[in-house]
């Protein structure tokens, strides 16, 4: 018996939005996260395509300036990973929070539903930062009604096996750890979206 997912054609055209994180940085673009999460929906039988639209160095700020070429018109949905680059600069929160609402408030205006992918702050920073950071997504996802993924890390942070020598960006096989943690959210995300007609 096939799902609604599954029956889908043509298929569900996503974006991920995001950073290095997303964007694969030091690995090759068939082991980047949109690729690989996509080739394990397909095996589920699940038609998606995931365009990567990652950029390295990329803060929250930066992912809202270039929105609009980012994320075409025909999308069905975006998943949003930004925000890694603004903690490690020490970027006061509340700018990360308003662009990334300016982000979701301006997809929404286009139709485009959004699954927020949360991120922690280095410790480092001390616990006031770190308090003020790490509630911007919840309270972004409650304001908007959006699907959160807490914490898009989970898993493999500060793991030296699943990490680069940076322990800032995974490997290929940390990658696939990130993509088969967030599946059941992405999948549970794609039961939302209509199917264009």
């Amino acid at each position: 018996m096939t799902t609604p997912l599954q029956a889908q054609t043509p298929p569900l055209k996503l974006v991920a939005l995001g950073d290095s994180l997303t964007a694969g940085y030091n690995l090759p673009g068939s082991a980047a996260f949109p690729a690989v999460l996509e080739k394990l929906l397909r095996e589920k039988g699940i038609s998606v395509e995931i365009a990567n639209a990652g950029v390295s160095g990329d803060t929250s700020q930066g992912g809202l300036e270039r929105l609009d070429w980012s994320v075409p018109d025909g999308t069905d949905g975006v998943i949003l990973e930004l925000g890694a680059n603004d903690a490690l600069r020490g970027i006061d929160p509340a700018v990360a929070e308003k662009a990334l609402d300016a982000i979701v408030t301006r997809l929404k205006a286009r139709g485009i539903p959004v699954l927020l992918a949360g991120m922690y702050a280095p410790r480092n920073l001390g616990s006031d930062y770190a308090t003020r950071f790490d509630g911007l997504y919840p309270r972004i996802a409650e304001k908007h009604g959006l699907i959160l993924y807490p914490f898009f890390l989970d898993g493999i942070a500060g793991d030296r096996v699943l990490n680069q020598p940076d322990l800032l960006h995974p490997t290929a096989e940390g990658v696939r750890v990130i993509a088969t943690r967030i599946l059941p959210t992405v999948e549970r995300f794609l039961t939302t979206l209509r199917p264009r007609s």
